[in-house]
């Protein structure tokens, strides 16, 4: 990496000549141009670092079959079957009880129970 001599501006590589085959040096900020050619043309490698809020996690086929939730005895109303994953949300204000929601293991209808 170069710099301007005159305002200390980076370089960019910029073709010159008819057949645009040759490269040389050139400030963007104020034309000044490099006597001598550029070098080959490498991209220069950049290791990109994520934050683990912006990686994306895949869940394959497999993983989504798995069932980690706790079981209930509870009755479906769709289907009758008598087990259920359960879980609790917050749905309205925080003074409030949580919402429990049920999916039926054996039909996977969701349905909630307040409390």
């Amino acid at each position: 990496m170069e710099f301007c001599p005159k305002c200390g501006t980076r370089l960019v590589p910029r073709q010159q000549g008819k057949g645009k085959t040759r490269f040389v040096l050139a400030c963007p900020k104020c034309g000044y141009k490099s006597k001598q050619l550029a070098r080959k043309l490498e991209p220069i490698p950049k290791v990109i670092e994520h934050r683990p809020q912006e990686t994306i996690a895949i869940i394959g086929k497999k993983e989504q079959k798995l069932r980690v939730l706790p079981t209930m005895r509870i009755e479906c109303p769709k289907c009758g079957n008598n087990l259920a994953y359960v879980w609790q949300v917050q749905t309205r204000g925080s003074d409030e009880s949580s919402t429990q929601f049920f999916r039926c293991t054996k039909c996977e209808y969701t349905f909630r129970e307040y409390s």
